[in-house]
Protein backbone atom coordinates (compact mmCIF):
# COMPACT_ATOMS: atom_id res chain seq x y z
CA UNK A 1 0.00 0.00 0.00
CA UNK A 2 1.64 3.72 -1.03
CA UNK A 3 2.27 6.26 1.79
CA UNK A 4 -0.55 8.52 2.37
CA UNK A 5 1.96 11.39 4.62
CA UNK A 6 5.11 11.56 5.36
CA UNK A 7 6.51 14.29 7.91
CA UNK A 8 10.56 15.20 8.61
CA UNK A 9 12.06 16.71 11.86
CA UNK A 10 15.48 17.26 12.81
CA UNK A 11 15.07 14.54 15.67
CA UNK A 12 12.91 12.11 16.82
CA UNK A 13 12.53 10.26 20.24
CA UNK A 14 10.41 7.44 20.76
CA UNK A 15 10.28 4.37 23.35
CA UNK A 16 12.17 1.51 21.75
CA UNK A 17 10.57 -2.03 22.95
CA UNK A 18 7.18 -3.57 24.57
CA UNK A 19 5.39 -1.55 27.89
CA UNK A 20 5.59 -1.46 30.00
CA UNK A 21 8.62 0.01 30.41
CA UNK A 22 10.44 0.36 34.16
CA UNK A 23 13.84 0.96 35.13
CA UNK A 24 16.17 1.27 32.58
CA UNK A 25 14.02 0.76 29.68
CA UNK A 26 11.88 4.15 30.80
CA UNK A 27 14.00 6.48 29.16
CA UNK A 28 13.46 6.59 25.10
CA UNK A 29 15.73 6.72 22.32
CA UNK A 30 16.56 9.84 20.72
CA UNK A 31 17.36 9.91 17.34
CA UNK A 32 19.60 12.65 16.58
CA UNK A 33 19.59 13.87 13.14
CA UNK A 34 17.22 14.28 10.45
CA UNK A 35 14.28 12.06 11.01
CA UNK A 36 11.28 10.99 9.68
CA UNK A 37 7.69 8.85 9.83
CA UNK A 38 5.72 7.99 6.96
CA UNK A 39 2.02 6.12 7.21
CA UNK A 40 -0.54 4.75 4.26
CA UNK A 41 -4.20 5.37 3.60
CA UNK A 42 -5.14 3.60 6.99
CA UNK A 43 -3.41 5.88 8.75
CA UNK A 44 -0.64 2.91 10.10
CA UNK A 45 3.03 3.90 10.44
CA UNK A 46 5.37 2.04 7.76
CA UNK A 47 8.09 3.67 8.10
CA UNK A 48 10.13 5.23 11.38
CA UNK A 49 13.78 6.25 11.25
CA UNK A 50 16.42 8.41 9.54
CA UNK A 51 14.74 10.87 7.14
CA UNK A 52 16.92 10.00 4.33
CA UNK A 53 15.35 6.40 4.01
CA UNK A 54 11.99 8.12 3.97
CA UNK A 55 9.67 5.88 1.61
CA UNK A 56 8.35 8.99 0.35
CA UNK A 57 8.76 13.07 0.28
CA UNK A 58 8.01 14.56 3.51
CA UNK A 59 4.87 17.08 3.45
CA UNK A 60 5.48 18.71 6.78
CA UNK A 61 8.32 19.56 8.62
CA UNK A 62 12.14 20.35 7.92
CA UNK A 63 15.24 18.53 8.09
CA UNK A 64 17.01 21.29 10.02
CA UNK A 65 14.05 21.94 13.17
CA UNK A 66 11.83 20.39 15.27
CA UNK A 67 11.25 16.98 17.24
CA UNK A 68 9.01 14.23 16.14
CA UNK A 69 7.20 12.24 19.13
CA UNK A 70 4.28 9.57 19.55
CA UNK A 71 0.98 11.33 20.33
CA UNK A 72 0.56 11.84 23.97
CA UNK A 73 -1.84 9.27 26.17
CA UNK A 74 -3.51 10.53 28.95
CA UNK A 75 -4.68 8.14 31.07
CA UNK A 76 -6.10 10.02 34.06
CA UNK A 77 -8.47 12.62 33.27
CA UNK A 78 -12.39 13.10 34.91
CA UNK A 79 -14.14 14.12 31.88
CA UNK A 80 -16.50 14.55 30.99
CA UNK A 81 -17.86 16.95 33.46
CA UNK A 82 -19.80 20.49 33.13
CA UNK A 83 -19.12 24.04 35.23
CA UNK A 84 -15.80 24.74 36.54
CA UNK A 85 -15.17 25.67 40.64
CA UNK A 86 -12.46 28.28 40.75
CA UNK A 87 -13.97 30.09 43.85
CA UNK A 88 -12.81 26.29 45.65
CA UNK A 89 -9.46 27.49 44.22
CA UNK A 90 -9.45 30.59 46.10
CA UNK A 91 -10.94 29.13 49.32
CA UNK A 92 -7.99 26.77 49.36
CA UNK A 93 -5.71 30.12 48.89
CA UNK A 94 -7.39 30.99 51.93
CA UNK A 95 -6.80 28.38 53.68
CA UNK A 96 -9.42 25.50 53.32
CA UNK A 97 -8.18 22.18 52.61
CA UNK A 98 -9.59 19.50 50.03
CA UNK A 99 -11.37 17.90 53.06
CA UNK A 100 -13.06 20.83 54.18
CA UNK A 101 -14.87 21.49 51.03
CA UNK A 102 -15.42 18.03 50.82
CA UNK A 103 -16.81 17.91 54.07
CA UNK A 104 -19.29 21.17 52.81
CA UNK A 105 -20.75 19.11 50.02
CA UNK A 106 -18.42 20.59 47.40
CA UNK A 107 -15.65 19.23 45.43
CA UNK A 108 -16.87 15.70 44.05
CA UNK A 109 -20.70 16.65 44.95
CA UNK A 110 -20.56 20.09 43.47
CA UNK A 111 -19.93 18.45 40.43
CA UNK A 112 -22.29 16.03 40.67
CA UNK A 113 -24.81 18.74 41.31
CA UNK A 114 -23.70 20.58 37.90
CA UNK A 115 -23.91 17.31 36.15
CA UNK A 116 -27.14 16.27 37.34
CA UNK A 117 -28.31 20.06 36.43
CA UNK A 118 -27.19 19.97 32.87
CA UNK A 119 -29.00 18.32 29.72
CA UNK A 120 -26.44 16.00 28.31
CA UNK A 121 -26.08 18.39 25.11
CA UNK A 122 -25.29 21.21 27.43
CA UNK A 123 -22.83 18.53 29.11
CA UNK A 124 -21.94 17.78 25.66
CA UNK A 125 -21.31 21.40 24.65
CA UNK A 126 -19.39 21.71 27.76
CA UNK A 127 -16.65 19.29 27.04
CA UNK A 128 -16.22 19.55 22.96
CA UNK A 129 -13.96 22.42 23.05
CA UNK A 130 -11.61 20.84 25.74
CA UNK A 131 -11.12 17.64 23.91
CA UNK A 132 -10.18 20.16 20.61
CA UNK A 133 -8.22 21.85 23.42
CA UNK A 134 -6.56 18.96 24.40
CA UNK A 135 -5.70 17.63 20.90
CA UNK A 136 -4.47 20.77 19.86
CA UNK A 137 -1.66 20.39 22.18
CA UNK A 138 -0.70 17.04 21.81
CA UNK A 139 -3.18 14.39 23.27
CA UNK A 140 -4.00 11.74 20.77
CA UNK A 141 -5.74 9.04 23.38
CA UNK A 142 -7.20 10.02 26.70
CA UNK A 143 -9.17 7.90 29.12
CA UNK A 144 -12.98 9.58 29.87
CA UNK A 145 -14.23 8.61 33.41
CA UNK A 146 -17.45 8.77 35.00
CA UNK A 147 -17.75 9.69 39.20
CA UNK A 148 -20.22 12.25 39.45
CA UNK A 149 -23.02 10.51 38.99
CA UNK A 150 -23.35 9.23 42.39
CA UNK A 151 -26.45 7.10 41.65
CA UNK A 152 -26.93 4.24 39.46
CA UNK A 153 -28.92 6.04 36.57
CA UNK A 154 -26.36 8.76 36.77
CA UNK A 155 -23.60 7.19 36.40
CA UNK A 156 -25.04 5.31 33.61
CA UNK A 157 -25.86 8.27 32.10
CA UNK A 158 -22.61 9.85 32.23
CA UNK A 159 -21.10 6.89 30.98
CA UNK A 160 -22.83 7.07 27.84
CA UNK A 161 -22.38 10.29 27.29
CA UNK A 162 -18.51 9.26 27.44
CA UNK A 163 -19.18 6.95 24.99
CA UNK A 164 -20.74 9.67 22.84
CA UNK A 165 -17.68 12.07 23.14
CA UNK A 166 -15.65 9.06 22.48
CA UNK A 167 -17.69 8.75 18.81
CA UNK A 168 -17.24 12.04 18.01
CA UNK A 169 -14.07 13.33 19.26
CA UNK A 170 -10.79 12.80 16.88
CA UNK A 171 -8.54 10.75 19.69
CA UNK A 172 -9.25 7.04 20.74
CA UNK A 173 -11.16 7.48 24.08
CA UNK A 174 -11.44 4.91 26.51
CA UNK A 175 -14.25 4.89 29.42
CA UNK A 176 -13.59 4.12 33.23
CA UNK A 177 -16.15 3.26 35.39
CA UNK A 178 -15.48 5.06 38.79
CA UNK A 179 -18.10 3.52 40.31
CA UNK A 180 -17.22 4.43 44.05
CA UNK A 181 -15.79 7.80 43.54
CA UNK A 182 -17.39 9.54 46.80
CA UNK A 183 -20.34 8.05 48.82
CA UNK A 184 -23.74 9.58 47.67
CA UNK A 185 -25.39 12.22 50.15
CA UNK A 186 -27.92 10.36 50.67
CA UNK A 187 -26.80 7.10 51.64
CA UNK A 188 -24.64 4.89 53.94
CA UNK A 189 -20.89 3.69 52.19
CA UNK A 190 -21.88 0.25 52.60
CA UNK A 191 -24.92 0.48 50.90
CA UNK A 192 -23.79 2.35 47.74
CA UNK A 193 -20.66 -0.12 47.35
CA UNK A 194 -23.51 -3.05 47.63
CA UNK A 195 -25.28 -1.28 44.80
CA UNK A 196 -22.72 -0.23 42.98
CA UNK A 197 -21.41 -4.09 42.97
CA UNK A 198 -24.50 -5.47 42.56
CA UNK A 199 -26.09 -3.38 39.78
CA UNK A 200 -23.69 -0.32 38.31
CA UNK A 201 -20.74 -2.65 37.68
CA UNK A 202 -22.61 -5.54 36.24
CA UNK A 203 -25.14 -3.02 33.68
CA UNK A 204 -22.08 -1.37 32.92
CA UNK A 205 -20.23 -4.48 31.46
CA UNK A 206 -23.30 -6.25 29.88
CA UNK A 207 -24.08 -2.58 27.70
CA UNK A 208 -20.25 -2.78 27.52
CA UNK A 209 -20.35 1.30 28.60
CA UNK A 210 -16.64 1.07 30.31
CA UNK A 211 -13.33 -0.63 29.49
CA UNK A 212 -12.13 -0.08 33.14
CA UNK A 213 -13.64 -0.09 36.59
CA UNK A 214 -11.74 2.54 39.15
CA UNK A 215 -12.06 2.94 42.79
CA UNK A 216 -11.56 5.90 45.09
CA UNK A 217 -9.71 4.64 48.33
CA UNK A 218 -9.35 7.10 50.98
CA UNK A 219 -10.61 7.60 54.93
CA UNK A 220 -13.40 10.09 53.24
CA UNK A 221 -14.16 7.90 50.58
CA UNK A 222 -13.66 4.07 50.34
CA UNK A 223 -11.90 1.22 52.28
CA UNK A 224 -9.23 -1.50 51.25
CA UNK A 225 -12.30 -3.82 51.85
CA UNK A 226 -14.72 -2.11 49.31
CA UNK A 227 -11.42 -2.10 47.25
CA UNK A 228 -11.86 -5.95 47.14
CA UNK A 229 -15.78 -5.66 46.28
CA UNK A 230 -15.41 -3.80 43.74
CA UNK A 231 -12.48 -5.37 42.64
CA UNK A 232 -14.60 -9.35 42.52
CA UNK A 233 -17.24 -7.32 40.53
CA UNK A 234 -14.88 -5.70 38.30
CA UNK A 235 -13.42 -9.13 37.49
CA UNK A 236 -16.71 -10.99 37.43
CA UNK A 237 -18.08 -8.07 34.23
CA UNK A 238 -14.71 -8.93 32.56
CA UNK A 239 -13.61 -5.45 33.41
CA UNK A 240 -9.65 -4.39 34.48
CA UNK A 241 -9.32 -2.32 37.78
CA UNK A 242 -8.05 1.33 38.71
CA UNK A 243 -7.66 2.24 41.87
CA UNK A 244 -6.91 5.50 43.41
CA UNK A 245 -4.42 5.48 46.05
CA UNK A 246 -2.70 6.89 48.83
CA UNK A 247 -3.67 10.98 47.82
CA UNK A 248 -4.62 12.15 50.86
CA UNK A 249 -2.59 9.50 53.21
CA UNK A 250 -0.89 6.16 53.72
CA UNK A 251 -4.30 4.01 53.02
CA UNK A 252 -1.89 0.88 51.40
CA UNK A 253 -4.20 0.93 48.74
CA UNK A 254 -1.01 0.72 46.61
CA UNK A 255 0.25 -2.10 47.22
CA UNK A 256 -3.42 -3.61 47.48
CA UNK A 257 -3.70 -2.51 43.81
CA UNK A 258 -0.43 -4.66 42.89
CA UNK A 259 -2.04 -7.42 45.09
CA UNK A 260 -5.58 -7.23 43.32
CA UNK A 261 -3.77 -7.10 40.05
CA UNK A 262 -5.28 -3.58 39.09
CA UNK A 263 -3.85 -2.13 36.27
CA UNK A 264 -2.53 1.06 38.02
CA UNK A 265 -2.71 2.92 41.35
CA UNK A 266 -2.87 6.40 40.83
CA UNK A 267 -1.83 9.67 42.49
CA UNK A 268 0.62 8.26 45.38
CA UNK A 269 1.13 11.12 47.06
CA UNK A 270 1.91 9.08 50.43
CA UNK A 271 2.86 5.77 49.19
CA UNK A 272 4.73 4.51 51.56
CA UNK A 273 7.86 1.81 51.46
CA UNK A 274 5.57 -1.09 51.27
CA UNK A 275 3.39 0.15 48.52
CA UNK A 276 6.45 1.35 46.35
CA UNK A 277 8.29 -2.30 46.93
CA UNK A 278 4.88 -3.67 45.40
CA UNK A 279 4.98 -1.54 42.30
CA UNK A 280 8.64 -2.19 41.91
CA UNK A 281 7.96 -5.97 41.43
CA UNK A 282 4.16 -5.53 40.12
CA UNK A 283 4.00 -7.43 36.67
CA UNK A 284 0.56 -5.74 35.49
CA UNK A 285 0.20 -2.31 37.57
CA UNK A 286 1.25 0.71 37.12
CA UNK A 287 2.42 3.94 38.77
CA UNK A 288 0.35 7.19 37.63
CA UNK A 289 1.39 10.06 38.66
CA UNK A 290 -0.50 13.35 38.78
CA UNK A 291 1.78 16.12 39.12
CA UNK A 292 -0.55 19.10 38.09
CA UNK A 293 -2.89 17.92 41.47
CA UNK A 294 0.21 17.94 43.39
CA UNK A 295 0.73 21.76 42.11
CA UNK A 296 -2.54 22.26 42.25
CA UNK A 297 -2.96 21.36 45.95
CA UNK A 298 0.10 22.59 47.12
CA UNK A 299 0.48 18.82 48.04
CA UNK A 300 3.53 17.06 48.93
CA UNK A 301 5.24 14.79 46.29
CA UNK A 302 4.61 10.81 45.67
CA UNK A 303 8.11 9.11 46.24
CA UNK A 304 9.15 9.43 42.65
CA UNK A 305 12.60 8.42 42.98
CA UNK A 306 11.72 5.53 45.14
CA UNK A 307 9.67 4.21 42.65
CA UNK A 308 12.06 4.87 40.06
CA UNK A 309 14.77 3.10 41.42
CA UNK A 310 12.04 0.17 42.40
CA UNK A 311 11.78 0.05 38.56
CA UNK A 312 7.90 0.36 38.80
CA UNK A 313 6.64 1.09 35.56
CA UNK A 314 5.28 4.93 35.62
CA UNK A 315 3.35 7.47 33.69
CA UNK A 316 2.34 10.52 34.03
CA UNK A 317 -1.14 11.82 33.37
CA UNK A 318 -3.26 15.48 33.95
CA UNK A 319 -6.39 14.13 35.77
CA UNK A 320 -7.86 16.98 34.39
CA UNK A 321 -11.29 18.00 36.73
CA UNK A 322 -12.89 20.89 37.53
CA UNK A 323 -11.47 20.87 41.23
CA UNK A 324 -8.21 19.67 41.72
CA UNK A 325 -6.45 19.84 38.07
CA UNK A 326 -8.18 22.36 35.90
CA UNK A 327 -5.18 21.44 33.59
CA UNK A 328 -5.48 19.69 29.81
CA UNK A 329 -2.37 19.89 28.67
CA UNK A 330 0.12 16.52 29.00
CA UNK A 331 2.90 19.45 28.51
CA UNK A 332 2.20 21.18 31.22
CA UNK A 333 2.54 17.44 33.48
CA UNK A 334 5.71 16.81 32.16
CA UNK A 335 7.21 20.72 33.27
CA UNK A 336 5.42 19.45 36.69
CA UNK A 337 7.05 16.06 36.95
CA UNK A 338 10.90 17.06 35.92
CA UNK A 339 10.19 20.04 38.62
CA UNK A 340 8.41 18.48 41.44
CA UNK A 341 8.97 15.20 40.99
CA UNK A 342 12.90 15.05 39.29
CA UNK A 343 11.32 12.93 36.18
CA UNK A 344 14.48 13.26 33.35
CA UNK A 345 12.82 14.29 30.23
CA UNK A 346 13.32 11.37 28.26
CA UNK A 347 11.59 9.53 30.98
CA UNK A 348 8.47 11.26 30.81
CA UNK A 349 8.29 10.98 27.37
CA UNK A 350 7.63 7.26 27.90
CA UNK A 351 5.55 8.19 30.94
CA UNK A 352 3.11 10.04 28.30
CA UNK A 353 3.33 7.81 25.66
CA UNK A 354 3.55 4.07 25.85
CA UNK A 355 2.96 3.40 29.08
CA UNK A 356 0.01 5.08 29.75
CA UNK A 357 -1.19 3.44 26.69
CA UNK A 358 -0.21 0.46 27.99
CA UNK A 359 -2.44 1.19 30.91
CA UNK A 360 -5.52 1.76 29.35
CA UNK A 361 -4.68 -1.31 26.95
CA UNK A 362 -4.33 0.41 24.04
CA UNK A 363 -0.72 -0.31 23.51
CA UNK A 364 -1.21 -3.17 20.79
CA UNK A 365 -2.19 0.39 18.52
CA UNK A 366 -0.53 3.33 20.02
CA UNK A 367 2.09 5.44 22.34
CA UNK A 368 5.06 4.49 20.10
CA UNK A 369 6.44 5.42 16.44
CA UNK A 370 7.19 1.89 14.92
CA UNK A 371 5.32 0.37 11.78
CA UNK A 372 2.42 -1.63 12.13
CA UNK A 373 0.99 1.25 14.95
CA UNK A 374 -1.21 4.16 14.55
CA UNK A 375 0.29 6.80 13.42
CA UNK A 376 -0.30 9.34 16.34
CA UNK A 377 2.46 11.69 15.71
CA UNK A 378 3.55 15.16 17.53
CA UNK A 379 5.84 17.84 15.80
CA UNK A 380 7.50 19.69 18.55
CA UNK A 381 8.92 23.23 17.69
CA UNK A 382 12.05 22.03 20.10
CA UNK A 383 15.48 20.48 19.30
CA UNK A 384 14.48 17.39 21.89
CA UNK A 385 11.52 17.05 24.29
CA UNK A 386 13.83 18.04 27.14
CA UNK A 387 12.49 21.67 25.71
CA UNK A 388 8.94 20.20 26.56
CA UNK A 389 10.20 20.17 30.24
CA UNK A 390 12.42 22.97 30.24
CA UNK A 391 9.87 25.70 28.89
CA UNK A 392 6.75 25.57 30.97
CA UNK A 393 3.95 27.45 30.09
CA UNK A 394 5.04 27.35 26.19
CA UNK A 395 2.92 25.46 23.57
CA UNK A 396 5.71 23.29 22.10
CA UNK A 397 3.27 21.40 19.46
CA UNK A 398 4.01 22.28 15.81
CA UNK A 399 1.85 19.52 14.15
CA UNK A 400 -0.84 16.91 15.29
CA UNK A 401 -1.49 13.75 13.21
CA UNK A 402 -4.18 10.76 14.66
CA UNK A 403 -4.42 7.78 12.68
CA UNK A 404 -2.39 9.86 9.80
CA UNK A 405 -5.13 12.52 9.91
CA UNK A 406 -3.75 16.21 10.84
CA UNK A 407 -5.47 17.79 13.38
CA UNK A 408 -3.31 20.98 14.15
CA UNK A 409 -0.18 22.08 11.36
CA UNK A 410 1.08 25.55 12.20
Amino acid sequence: MSERGAVVAAAMATPVGTAPFRGEYLAAVEEPGPAGVAWDADGTITYAGPAEQLPSEPSVGSPDRGCLVPGFVDCHTHLPFVGWRADEFEARLQGATYRDLHGREGGIFRSSRMLHEASDDEVLDFCRPLLAEMAASGTTALELKTGYGLSVEQELRQARLARRLAEEAPQTCSVTLLACHAVPPDMDREAWVSLACDELIPLTGEERLADQVDIYVEDIAFSLDDLERVAEAAATAGLPLRVHADQLGPTGAAAAAVRIGSRSADHLNHCGPEGVEALGHAPATAAVLLPASTFFLRAGSPPVADLRAAAAPVAIATDFNPGTSPVSSMSLAVALASTLYGMPPLESLTSVTANPAWVLGLDDRLGILRPGLRADVVLLDAPSFAQVAYRPGHDPVAGVWIAGEPVVVK
